[in-house]
């Protein structure tokens, strides 16, 4: 892993990244000149205006969209020039992503969910850590339940659940909480913080609560496409008061 200024391991970072969508008159500069390193077993909340980036962001570091220049790197690994298979490899090996719509298959138990991503990498779980999770989440007794039979903070941890099982270096979730009522947002929250502070997981998320980014160690915000400021241990205060100086 790199290391930071300080000293500890950087899980995920970007340098000089720019993506634009579209040409000519309406091509629109989505990440314009990004440099960012995320450091290994922290929450870090990436924040912003509607349009700042900050999703655009989150895809480029999970290796969901490709850039038009600078550097994406897990680790050590750059993302650049690698094949779509490798892309593939190291989103299934290397990464866990939660998505605001839970994505489950509605077919499948809570159990069989969770363990989805194993199997179709052809990977046996380590079982051991996945009575871990499933004992942290407080899914054992829901694993033989279907989506349809499950609360939507339910739903989520079992999302979060699957995105753990294969330890992955890194946890991106994308607006977790922007489907769930606000008890189960803060017990979703509350998982994610405790899977860095107990389980040694990284996680980024992006959200536009300034309530869920103050479960973070870390904030960052973007403005039109560039890092407009760094918000050690945020405040839901704190974060209101940094998006009211760019305007959002």
């Amino acid at each position: 892993m790199h290391r930071n200024t300080a000293g500890g391991p950087i899980a995920v970072g970007v340098a000089d990244v720019v993506k634009t969508y579209g040409r000519g008159e309406t091509a629109v500069r989505a990440l314009d000149h990004v440099s960012l390193d995320l450091p290994a077993r922290r929450f870090t909340a990436i924040m912003g205006p509607s349009g700042s980036g900050k999703s655009t962001l989150l895809h480029c570091l999970a290796g969901l969209n490709t850039v038009d220049s600078g550097q994406v790197r897990i680790g050590q690994s750059f993302l650049n020039g690698l094949t779509d298979a490798e892309l593939t490899k190291v989103r299934r090996d290397r990464i866990g992503f939660v998505f605001q719509s839970f994505n489950l298959l509605p077919t499948l138990s809570a159990e069989d969910n969770i363990l989805l991503g194993l199997r179709l990498a052809g990977r046996a779980p380590d079982h051991s850590w996945l009575d871990t999770v499933i004992n942290a989440l407080g899914l054992r007794d829901r694993l033989r339940h279907r989506p349809g039979e499950l609360s939507g903070g339910q739903q989520q941890r079992v999302a979060i659940a699957r995105a753990l099982a294969g330890r992955p270096e890194v946890v991106f979730a994308d607006e977790p909480t922007g489907s769930l009522d606000s008890r189960s947002g803060a017990e979703v929250l509350g998982f994610l913080r405790m899977s860095v502070r107990e389980l040694g997981q990284t996680v980024v998320m992006v959200t536009h609560d300034p309530v869920a980014a103050a479960h973070a160690d870390h904030g960052v915000l973007l403005a039109d496409g560039r890092v407009a400021r760094h918000l050690p241990c945020p405040t839901a205060d704190t974060v209101l008061a940094a998006l009211a100086g760019l305007g959002a």
